[in-house]
């Protein structure tokens, strides 16, 4: 009788009357990454859950996103009970796998902090490529953020959330001239249309995502007590509601993946496996710029033992550059009704190699549920024949959980005490207040300095009209000396009213470096 794992790698499933060899995927293989496709209803969550069991039971750490909330049950041991057990006793038996029911290390995050542990960034850790994808931003927009970027960097102001980096532009519009001059021209209208984006980004949630602390990778790719991989599970059902806030959280968790971790080469095992469901939503209206990206770093993260696994309807989702770098796959049904649905199942064969017992256009329109066809890489990282597989019963629950449970596994987790508060250190908004704040005390000095000397000499005036007029005394040539100080007081009192007046002030904020107004 099989197990979860096999000498080799993970046992996926098997196959009956009609059927052909038991599947099985190599763990050494198991960061070339992979696919899982199929409509709605076909069997792709089970698919999912199953793999992430086997990778947890392996000691290698998991992300996993829960969109509809049925990904939860991974926490609880399935019932052998329930209505379930026995058509998953049925199909063990068939596809000889030793059936066993267990829960598994899982912790909870929620962008939202309403049904896990809160997970953040920093607006610097995100970047300005993706802040553009999130905000939908123009090229000259973009332009205007890297900017902003760029000076907090050399300013000394850090960026960590949004009214950071709200501070930040409002700083770059009212320096706009003297900005220009150095990085190029910042018109105020395209700031303020950054700003109203920052406002729809705050409306979905953004607020809550940008903070500290920031999400360590570390606490993600942590072994639970007993060796088994951590299963890191977000909760997305609300955060679906906001695609471009979701596709843009993971494609920045998957960078800094990337841009952290070693280089380990062929690891045995994976370091960490990541799965992306609803993938469709990252390349959705994705500039060419961003697709190239992610082309890119599922091209190089597998050196780094990271394997990453995309969910979605149907293959023709993923680009080919990242389809052809997806070695291990299971494809469930897909649905032929229109003219369409017909191309995109001829093109879903065409990525398998042909198997001289079944016709692969065939087998993947007539699978039923918890069925699929299936290819995983083999000896030397070909692809194996493609196969029809009954795909092996969870271990854990099929299904969501209750919010006693959900809220039994949050307080137990690790992880409360450091994240759940939130942490908001000095940075751009802070330090550029500080800054408004001296220019406007500054400037207030100045303007009441210049009233004061603007009364005295009008005192001395008054003073000087009523002395006597000595006019032997007084000689008829002036000297040089004298002529110096004529001129120095005219200059005087030029600055002296210029500082009077509201363009003065401005001057003198100009020379403190900002026109910035204080809180």
């Amino acid at each position: 009788m099989s197990d979860v794992l096999t000498e080799n790698g993970i046992f996926v499933g098997g196959g009956g009357e009609g059927y052909g060899t038991p599947q099985e995927m190599l763990m050494k293989y198991g960061n070339r990454h992979g696919l899982i496709a199929g409509a709605t209803g076909t069997g792709k969550t089970v698919t999912l859950q199953i793999l992430a069991e086997a990778f947890s039971s392996a000691g290698v750490p998991v992300f996993l996103s829960d969109v509809k909330g049925d990904l939860a049950g991974l926490a609880m041991p399935g019932s052998a009970t329930g209505k379930l057990h026995e058509p998953f006793q049925k199909r063990a038996t068939t596809i000889g796998y030793n059936l066993r029911y267990t829960d598994f290390p899982v912790t909870f995050w929620d962008m939202f902090a309403e049904q896990g542990h809160p997970v953040r960034t920093t607006v610097s850790e995100m970047g300005p490529l993706l802040l553009s994808r999130l905000m939908g931003l123009s090229d000259a927009q973009e332009g205007v953020l890297n900017i902003a970027f760029r000076m907090a960097d050399e300013e000394g102001l850090p960026l960590l959330d949004m009214k950071d980096l709200r501070a930040m532009l409002l700083f770059i519009g009212q320096n706009a001239d003297d900005i220009g001059l150095r990085y190029g021209n910042v018109a105020p209208s395209t700031v303020g249309a950054i700003q109203r984006q920052l406002l729809v980004l705050e409306n979905q949630g953004g607020t809550q995502f940008f903070g500290e602390p920031a999400l360590d990778l570390a606490d993600m790719m942590s072994l639970a007590e007993d060796g088994r991989g951590r299963i890191n599970i977000l909760a997305a059902d609300k955060l679906m509601s906001s695609p471009r806030l979701y596709a843009t959280f993971l494609l920045w968790l998957l960078s800094e993946l990337f841009e952290e971790l070693p280089e380990v080469g062929d690891p045995d095992k994976p370091k960490f496996v990541f799965f992306f469901d609803e993938a469709h939503l990252l390349f959705d209206d994705a500039p060419k710029a961003l697709i190239d990206k992610v082309e890119q770093v599922a091209r190089l993260i597998r050196s780094k033992g990271v394997g990453v696994y995309f969910i979605t309807q149907n293959p023709g989702d993923v680009p080919d550059g990242i389809l052809s770098q997806l070695g291990n796959r299971v494809q469930h049904a897909l649905r032929a009704f229109t003219a369409k649905d017909q191309k995109d199942l001829y093109r879903a064969a065409q990525n398998y190699r042909p198997n001289p017992r079944f016709d692969t256009e065939t087998a993947i329109k007539e699978v039923g549920t918890g069925e699929a066809v299936t290819s995983f890489l083999e000896a030397k990282g070909i692809p194996a024949m493609v196969e029809r597989t009954l795909v092996r019963p969870p271990a854990s629950r099929l299904g969501p959980i209750s919010a006693d449970e959900r809220r039994i596994v949050v307080q137990s987790s690790p992880f409360g005490m450091k994240y759940d508060r939130v942490l908001d250190r000095d940075s751009a908004y802070e330090r550029l207040a500080v800054r408004a704040e001296a220019a406007a005390r500054e400037a207030a000095e100045a303007e009441t300095k210049a009233a004061h000397d603007k009364e005295a000499a009008r005192e001395f005036k008054n003073a000087r009209r009523f002395e006597p007029i000595n006019t032997a005394a007084k000689p008829k040539t002036t000297s040089r000396s004298s002529r110096s100080d004529s001129l120095v007081q005219a200059f005087g009192k030029s600055l002296v009213r210029q500082l009077g007046t509201k363009s003065g002030q401005a001057i003198v904020r100009g020379v403190l470096g900002s026109l910035f107004k204080s809180r």
